[in-house]
């Protein structure tokens, strides 16, 4: 172009005066390729990708649980409706003989009476609110100290990294799950306890890390460690007693519930949102994988399809070992040191002691 520089990103022509060279050489003015750009400059070292959260719901989840606990002992007034009693200086809050709660805590009776999970209650008497008070109720002193101790370790990481508007509807639908799961298979039994929410909580934590898998450092070890951690809490659930149904509606809950509530952003878009002084990136990135959309809207439909489904069985009375016969032994395994007949009450129980191991990959 006469009387003025060429435009960006035209070509323009340039003599090179070499001598016997009249051939002119054609070079471009437009900006070098990505790859020979400089990088932007890393992120300062307290750089924060995501809010931290203060959690409080999970403290209070806590010392309901345990208030619950102590309404049960007193409603249970075991010298007054059983004698004799273990502990009588606690007066009506002392606990059952050893032979009927070896673990000390209230009657069988007491625990129907404050909302334990029985399915003749359910279908029968339309008592439907059971499925949500059994997760607040347990067996005894054992039973509530080792869930309440789990959930703060487990609940207070998740909700300082996600905040209580996800982590309270995860634990509650994940212990809905676990009910409705229990029912459909315990029939006659009753059953109370908060691991079937406390194993959604387990099974959140591993659908988040297949989900976000590109922002995790370490990111086989902890799945392969948490793998561990699962299996050996279901495991644990095969002794007499324990509804592993229970627990694994609540960690199949949980972990559909995961891939919907706890989706993150991949680190590029993040990164693209905080850019260095100075910096323009070529190109935007999208704030989600494509694989993250298809795990949300999978499993969106599953979560809906498989509480909607499992309710209606429920209130219907269906029976769910008429459609797999062999599931019982899901929840109890007959060895030649236990039977698996005659339980009559269920404690929905996690492993304290095993739960623990994860937090260092974690945290």
């Amino acid at each position: 172009m006469l009387g003025g520089d060429p435009p960006s990103g035209e070509l323009q022509i340039k003599v090179h005066p070499r001598r016997g060279d009249k051939v002119a050489h054609p070079t471009s003015t437009s900006p070098p390729p990505a790859s020979r750009r400089p990088l932007p400059p890393p992120l300062p070292d307290d750089f924060q990708p995501f809010k931290q959260w203060f959690p409080w719901m999970v403290p209070t989840f806590t010392v309901a649980n345990i208030l619950m606990f102590i309404i049960t002992m007193y409603v249970n007034n075991c010298p007054k409706n059983s004698p004799p009693c273990i502990a009588t200086f606690l007066g009506r809050f002392s606990f059952q003989p050893f032979k009927e709660n070896l673990l000390l805590g209230p009657s069988i009776n007491t625990l129907e009476k404050m909302g334990a999970l029985k399915v003749d209650l359910v279908v029968k008497e339309h008592q439907s609110w059971r499925l949500i008070t059994c997760m607040w109720l347990h067996a005894n002193v054992v039973h509530v100290l080792t869930n309440m101790l789990s959930l703060v370790i487990i609940g207070i990481r998740l909700e300082k990294e996600f905040g209580f508007l996800r982590i309270g509807p995860l634990y509650l639908i994940s212990g809905l799950g676990g009910s409705i799961v229990s029912a459909l298979f315990i029939e006659a039994k009753a059953s109370v306890g908060a691991s079937g929410a406390l194993f959604g909580l387990l099974g959140a934590m591993l659908s988040e890390l297949l989900m976000n898998w590109t922002i995790y450092a370490n990111k086989v070890a902890a799945l392969l460690t948490l793998i561990l951690i699962i299996a050996v809490n279901l495991a644990m659930g095969l002794i007499p007693g324990v509804d592993n149904f229970a627990h694994i509606g609540g960690f199949l809950t949980g972990f559909f519930l995961g891939f919907i509530l706890l989706i993150r952003p991949q680190f590029r878009w993040i990164r693209q949102q905080h850019p260095p002084p100075g910096y323009r990136a070529s190109s935007l990135k999208p704030k989600h994988k494509t694989y993250q959309y298809v795990l949300w809207v999978l499993s969106f439909l599953l979560v809906t399809a498989g509480l909607t489904i499992g309710l209606i069985m429920l209130l219907r009375g269906a029976n769910a070992f008429d459609y797999c016969q062999w599931c019982h032994y899901l929840s109890c395994s007959p060895t030649s040191k236990w039977s698996c007949k005659e339980q009559h009450m269920f404690c929905e129980v996690i492993d304290f002691v095993n739960s623990t191991l994860i937090f260092p990959l974690f945290m």
